[in-house]
């Protein structure tokens, strides 16, 4: 009850009529996944409970990454989950992030490769989502070496990377930690695939929102403070607790 009055507070400072909030992004569980399913990922259940306890409803749908950021950009959409600032460094977003990824390095469990820096890659085959935002240095390692690095598109294009590994059509497979660990689990692919190394650092990833739409700063204001509001209450906890994760902060 106290988590409601809170929200419900928030969205009477912010006089709006009640709204579909459209988010879309690729499937990237434990953050987001299937739409009709019993766990669509914790950003979803995140953005949920703020906006309708505010009073809006949320309409939250997959498709291909790239296309997903255009669409919002363009303000077909309202917002993206999973985002890095280097996917959009035009979106708007918050100042609490909602989450902390770090990048892990996949090959098969009989190569003895391991990752040791970016040099590494470059004797292997790679393969990277389409339109990811891997960080600067990695991005332009990316656009200067496509006969290394190769890339696919899709809702299912982390799948088509690991059944691509499995096959021994590519060497190694760049992907979230958590993202790789979930879907790896669900495909079987635990004793086929390992990871061969990670980055040091971790990033931070947001919900973000469309530059082209004059509500984008009046949901990002209700997303700062209802993270605050969930953490506060408990409920970001229990959302957390759902998918096997803990707070990041």
């Amino acid at each position: 009850m106290k988590l409601v009055i809170g929200l419900l507070t928030i969205a009477i400072s912010l006089p709006a009529s009640a709204a579909t909030v459209t988010i879309r992004a690729d499937d990237w569980f434990p953050m987001n996944g299937d739409p009709n399913g019993d766990k669509q990922g914790y950003m979803i259940d995140m953005a949920t409970a703020i906006f309708t306890a505010a009073g809006h409803t949320v309409d939250y749908k997959v498709m291909p990454w790239e296309r997903a950021i255009n669409s919002v950009r363009e303000g077909k959409f309202d917002c993206v989950v999973g985002a890095y600032p280097e996917d959009a460094p035009d979106f708007i977003f918050p100042s609490l992030n909602w989450g902390m990824d770090g990048t892990g390095y996949y090959v098969n469990n009989a190569s003895t490769w391991t990752f040791t820096g970016f040099d590494s890659l470059l004797t292997q085959k790679v393969g990277v989502i389409s339109g990811y935002a891997y960080g600067e240095e990695f991005d332009a390692l990316i656009k200067s070496r496509p006969d290394v690095f190769k890339d696919v598109s899709g809702t299912d294009a982390l799948e088509k990377n690991f059944k691509k590994l499995v096959n021994n059509r590519i060497d190694v497979v760049v992907e979230s930690v958590s993202v790789a660990n979930a879907k790896l689990k669900e495909l079987g692919f635990n004793e086929a695939l390992k990871s061969a190394g990670t980055n040091a650092e971790k990033a931070p990833i947001y919900i973000a929102c469309s530059p082209a739409k004059p509500t984008s700063k009046m949901y990002i204001e209700l997303i700062e403070k209802g993270t605050e509001t969930l953490r506060a209450s408990g409920q970001l906890k229990d959302i957390l607790n759902k998918y096997g994760l803990q707070d990041w902060q």
